[in-house]
């Protein structure tokens, strides 16, 4: 393969999706960036190991700031130090997060030739030598000014995403094409179309291009955009490892894509083909056509149990799930939702989704297991006055130092060693040893160990919610529900 170009390139990985065609698995607070649902790795995991290597510059993520703590982890845990994580107060679309990270690399000190890579951090990319080849092949064109896209040559009509028609190639960089025009997603007959003419391709919603260049179309297409992005960054505050905007003038900015506000309005938009096994997973539907299928056609994930079942999707990730007589079903199971629909009919997720958020529903938003930054909880149980649940810390991490008021707790140690401070008091918790923490107590829980720290907490009192914490010495900067 080709040798990457001296030059930097900086991975921007923007990290603010929702992902709610694939709930029940994907919810708000945990989305489908950080889930493994295609290979052993998150897809946020896999888009900053593809760019691992020389001529690639450490990652700028730009995420939610309900999910810096889960970016940080997982990033970690595959050993890759980021550049930067940039915190939005609220979501603003590719745009301005986007214009967010080309101020930011100007900022410090980006050099003329040096180019960003945009990647959204929930695409699947099967062949990532093939993906390189083709950000190599647009990088000379990046160079010159151009604002380069990749656009997947299609293997079937799909009505699911939007299209690019691909122009006459650029004449000093004949790899790449012009963009003639942007397709919104068509009917089905126009895809076929589509397939058949072989001049339009897949909008991947990956980009490369210069700071300056993206700048400079943005400001020439949306001022108001670059205004705003520029304030929030200037007002910005460093928090732990993160960079965390200001809020004001970032929840003020337009909504927009780059899409919308810049690549359908500039002359010099380009594209490059791309065939790499892409796929955005925008439905479980997706999952099936890239998953292992059976000789009935069908995937299965979990404990899962099919008989005269064909063209099904299936997974469990808690308990035995049991499908019998269905064709081109998707059935997805978690700890506290169920999801059943045709295979055809997977976009319509989302209105699902929109209707529990409608009704205040917590499937909507949050999962059953809760991350924090030193590890996370599950709910088993819960009932009149009390409830259960199973809390896991990494090794070295440690809860806040903290005191409830209206419930009390008892810890029993599954495996692991956890550190307790309660009161006045410090001691050592080892396996099947408990301790007992009484309503307004102060107290603390850390594991010292190399291994992660697994106990069941129960909980009991006339209330029972999160924000009964008041915490007294946190180090994670957090408000008291978190």
């Amino acid at each position: 393969m080709t040798a990457m170009p001296t030059a930097q390139i900086t991975p921007v990985v923007l990290s603010g999706g929702s992902g709610s065609r694939l709930w029940p698995l994907s919810r708000a607070d945990y989305p489908k960036q950080f889930i493994p649902v295609a290979g052993e790795l998150s897809l946020i995991q896999q888009t900053v190991l593809r760019t691992v290597g020389a001529g690639f510059a450490s990652p700028l993520v730009v995420c939610n700031e309900e999910h810096r703590f889960v970016v940080a982890e997982q990033l970690r845990a595959v050993d890759v130090a980021p550049r930067d994580i940039l915190l939005e107060p609220v979501g603003r679309n590719t745009g301005p997060a986007a214009a967010i990270a080309a101020l930011h690399l100007q900022e410090a000190g980006a050099a003329a030739e040096d180019l960003m890579l945009v990647m959204p951090s929930d695409h699947v990319m099967a062949d990532v030598p093939a993906f390189l080849q083709a950000v190599i092949a647009a990088t000379p064109a990046a160079r010159d000014g151009a604002l380069v896209t990749f656009g997947v040559t299609p293997d079937r009509a799909e009505t699911g995403y939007g299209y690019i028609e691909a122009g006459d190639a650029m004449s000093l960089h004949p790899d790449v094409c012009a963009v003639a025009r942007f397709v919104e997603k068509p009917e089905a007959a126009r895809a076929e179309q589509f397939l058949a003419g072989g001049r339009h391709l897949w909008n991947s919603g990956i980009f490369l291009f210069s700071p300056q260049a993206y700048l400079d179309e943005l400001e020439a297409a949306a001022p108001a955009v670059v205004a705003a992005c520029r304030a929030a960054l200037a007002g910005s505050t460093r928090d732990l490892t993160f960079r965390r905007l200001a809020a004001e003038p970032f929840t003020d900015c337009p909504a927009t894509s780059i899409d919308y506000a810049v690549m359908e309005r500039t002359r010099r938009a380009a594209v490059v083909p791309l065939a790499a096994g892409w796929d955005d997973l925008g439905a479980w539907s997706a999952l099936w056509q890239l998953g292992e299928k059976d000789t009935a056609g069908n995937v299965a994930r979990g404990d899962v149990l099919l008989h005269d079942t064909r063209g099904a999707y299936v997974r469990s990730d808690r308990g035995l799930v049991a499908v019998a007589g269905l064709t081109d079903v998707v059935v997805v199971a978690t700890d506290d939702a169920v999801l059943v629909t045709d295979r055809s009919h997977a976009q319509e997720v989302k209105a699902v989704v929109d209707r529990l958020t409608a009704a205040g529903r917590t499937e909507a938003t949050a999962p059953s297991t809760v991350h924090r930054p030193w590890g996370s909880y599950r709910a088993i149980d819960a009932g009149d006055r009390f409830q259960v649940k199973r809390i896991v810390v990494h090794p070295g991490g440690r809860l806040s130092l903290q005191r409830h008021f209206h419930r009390a707790e008892h810890w029993v140690v599954v495996s692991g060693t956890a550190l307790v401070r309660r009161g006045d008091e410090t001691f050592l918790l080892r396996e099947n040893e408990s301790t007992y923490i009484p309503a307004g107590t102060v107290h603390r829980l850390e594991n010292p160990g190399r291994i992660p720290l697994h106990l069941i907490e129960v909980q009991s009192g006339g209330y029972l919610g999160e924000d009964d914490i008041v915490r007294l010495d946190d180090g994670y900067g957090r408000v008291p529900s978190q």
